[in-house]
């Protein structure tokens, strides 16, 4: 699929951004971008990766962008003030919100369009595994890093493959999922994210209009009236696991009367198999098919990623951070150990303000009696907004209530507590978003009780 076009990605560094960027490489087209975490020498991994694929980067000056540039692609969280944007205007170049860059994917190719408040990366993933097991070599653009493609050399979030098939994550926090048209769109779940409830029901209710064949889940309420022409869920769906065996290093249930192993802890991800299950099927692929994917699956970077086990202590990192995905990779912690230490780094001043009590009930309800939670500062990307709200705002309220709970402004101190309280048989649970120095944060921890091991 060749595309010459000239596309400048503003924040290239992002989830979303770096997959189209990639996608563009991929079909031949020319692209450049820049981002400001790469300019504070951030995130090298994907830089190098970017780079590989012949994408040129620049500082977020507005130097990338000269008379030639055919398109400047931008996020919602692109200010009108970026130097990038002033650049764009000055030169007359067109800008493109990344919502309709990715929309012109969609429409030119049999598009499955996961969208939903928690496990749309997993999900998205499956269904890819599931398609390319199948044989029908599919294309993907997600948010998540598919392990399966890290494997191949590739960054993770975006494939290129022969058929017309594309699997994409569609993203309701900014309501941009309105721009896509898919052939299918699944509906995995509806809670407080981003926004209030109400709020992104309506987006979700408008790209369900847009949507050829829809995919419902059907356990969950908020989600009763969206139409499905197939559905799945736990206690209700035409595609329903059943049976469950939950076990700390896999699930086994049953669809249809076949038995089904997932290497992955945790009802919730029962329930994302089930989900990628009922999207495959209408595509031809048969229920052996899916069981044997979803026996393999590869998993997600930062999707309960189990970096290993030292000194009888096992690191865990997670990509956990609204209250739903909070409370799920507890559950699924605790069926991997008694005693659980986690670290949560709040992602961004509006998203903690918004989820501050929601968050509170999940650790209070997901935390043991002898579980530790340490929380640093929020993360800050940048950009304009109100920091008036702290870590501290979610620690007070759990020690009211009981909790062994923790303020620790700066990660690196949390490091050395953690080494002097594990002991063997402990999990520590890495969990939050955005910010994709945690996986090293995660790591560096991993090697620091490697290193322990060995005095």
């Amino acid at each position: 699929m060749k595309d010459k076009t000239l596309i400048h990605f503003v924040g290239i560094g992002g989830a979303g951004m770096s997959a189209l960027a990639q996608i563009h490489a991929m079909d031949s087209g020319q692209a450049t971008g820049s981002d400001r975490l790469f300019d504070r020498g951030g995130n090298p991994v994907l830089k190098n990766r970017l780079e590989s694929l012949g994408v040129r980067l620049f500082p977020q000056d507005g130097t990338g962008i000269v008379p030639g540039t055919d398109l400047v692609a931008l996020s919602t969280a692109i200010e009108d003030d970026n130097p990038e944007v002033l650049a764009a205007r000055r030169h007359n170049v067109p800008l493109i919100h990344r919502s309709e860059l990715l929309s012109r994917h969609v429409s030119r190719m049999r598009a499955i369009a996961v969208t939903g408040t928690s496990g749309k990366s997993t999900v998205v993933a499956m269904i890819f595994e599931i398609l390319e097991s199948a044989g029908r070599s599919p294309s993907v653009i997600t948010g998540g890093n598919l392990i399966a493609l890290q494997q191949r050399g590739l960054f993770g979030n975006a494939f290129r493959g022969r058929s017309d098939l594309l699997v994409i994550e569609a993203d309701e926090s900014d309501g941009s999922l309105v721009n896509y048209h898919p052939a299918v769109g699944v509906f995995l779940n509806l809670t407080k994210d981003h926004k209030e409830v109400p709020v992104l029901r309506e987006f979700l209710l408008k790209f369900r209009a847009n949507v050829a064949a829809a995919v419902v889940g059907a356990d969950d309420p908020n989600l009763a009236d969206f139409r499905p022409d197939h559905s799945f869920g736990l206690r209700a769906g035409e595609v329903r696991a059943e049976d469950l065996a939950l076990s700390g290093s896999q699930s086994r249930f049953r669809i249809a009367g076949q038995e089904f192993v997932l290497p992955l802890p945790g009802a919730h991800n029962v329930a994302n198999a089930a989900a990628a299950v009922a999207a495959c099927l209408p595509e031809g692929v048969s229920l052996a098919d899916c069981q044997k994917a979803l026996a393999g699956y590869r998993g997600v970077a930062r999707r309960f990623q189990i970096l290993g086990k030292a000194r009888s202590v096992e690191v865990v990192d997670d990509f956990a951070h609204n209250p739903a995905k909070v409370a799920a990779s507890l559950a699924a912690a605790h069926l991997r150990s008694a005693r659980v230490l986690a670290v949560y780094q709040p992602h961004g001043f509006a998203p903690t303000r918004l989820l501050k009590d929601e968050l509170i009930e999940s650790f209070a309800a997901g935390l043991g009696p002898e579980d530790r939670l340490w929380l640093p500062d929020i993360y800050y990307v940048g950009g304009t907004t109100s920091k008036d709200i702290s870590s501290r705002d979610l620690t007070e309220p759990l020690r009211a209530r009981g909790k062994n709970a923790s303020y620790v402004p700066r990660r690196a101190d949390i490091v050395p507590e953690i080494m002097d309280q594990a002991r063997p048989g402990d999990l520590v649970l890495i969990m939050g978003a955005r910010d994709p120095s945690l996986a090293d944060f995660a790591r560096a921890i991993f090697s620091k009780l490697q290193d322990s091991a060995k005095d």
